[in-house]
């Protein structure tokens, strides 16, 4: 229907609100802001999950899938690089690690 989508539009829109004001209170690193933070994700998922839309990926990698904190290296996560497995690995304060991989695995074709 033409009123589901325009609603699905509308929660995508609102969704990456939601998580650049997290981000935005994340940078300011304080007590009170990050409670913020961690709000906005929480309800830029239930928007999410009510309105059967998936987060994008560049905003979903973002998000601590332990804590709901929005991920900002340097001030609430590490970063490091496993060269020899090809992957990065975002470790958050609550103590869960999110991979990316950036190497493709397997044997080359030649």
């Amino acid at each position: 229907m033409k009123n589901e989508s325009l609603a699905r539009k509308i929660a995508l829109e609102r969704i990456r609100v939601l998580l650049a004001l997290a981000e935005a209170r994340t940078v300011e690193n304080s007590k009170e802001s990050r409670r913020l933070a961690k709000r906005y994700t929480d309800i830029a998922r239930k928007i999410s999950s009510h309105y059967k839309v998936t987060i994008p990926k560049d905003l979903k990698y973002r998000v601590c899938s332990g804590c709901g904190n929005f991920l900002v290296p340097g001030i609430n996560c590490t970063v490091r690089l496993a060269s020899s497995h090809g992957y990065i690995a975002y470790s958050c304060e609550c103590g869960n690690e999110r991979h990316f991989l950036y190497k493709t695995r397997g044997k080359t074709k030649s």
